[in-house]
């Protein structure tokens, strides 16, 4: 594995010629802790990747596989998720504040105008999805 690849073990549990369907667990920093079943927190949780079936891929349904992603990548969809709309509800917040509008306001506003950005990046998700292409490979 290349030091500029994101990847994770998955199953793969459905093949089409247009995709592959892989299922991931997702599992917590503690999750391999001894206490995990008693103190609660950790937690798993499945989740299924669609990649673009390789018509030269030779698994099939129940193979494990490795499914990867450009770091690049990773890190564009952080900013993305995280990063830009906190700088945006800073952003919003000091300015509001410094000009004296009343704190519900400055509250809303900037709740409201971060909700209009994921709105956005919903609006987009067929033309980031073309950006974000996992592949996979042998485990």
């Amino acid at each position: 594995m290349a030091r500029n690849e994101v990847s994770h073990i998955g199953t793969v549990t459905e093949m089409t010629p247009e995709f592959t369907t892989v299922r991931i667990i997702s599992t917590s920093a503690c999750a391999a802790c001894h206490a995990k079943g008693v103190c609660g927190v950790s937690e798993e949780k499945v989740k299924e990747i669609s990649v673009p079936t390789d018509p030269y891929a030779t698994w099939k349904p129940g193979d494990e596989v490795r499914v990867m992603l450009r770091q690049s990548m990773g890190l564009k969809a952080v900013w993305l998720s995280y990063v830009i709309p906190l700088v945006i509800l800073m952003i919003l917040i000091l300015t509001l504040s410094a000009v004296s509008v009343h704190e519900i306001y400055v509250g809303l506003a900037s709740v409201g105008v971060v909700a209009v950005y994921y709105l956005v990046l919903y609006l987009l998700r067929d033309r980031l999805a073309n950006e974000f292409v996992f592949y996979l490979k042998e485990k």
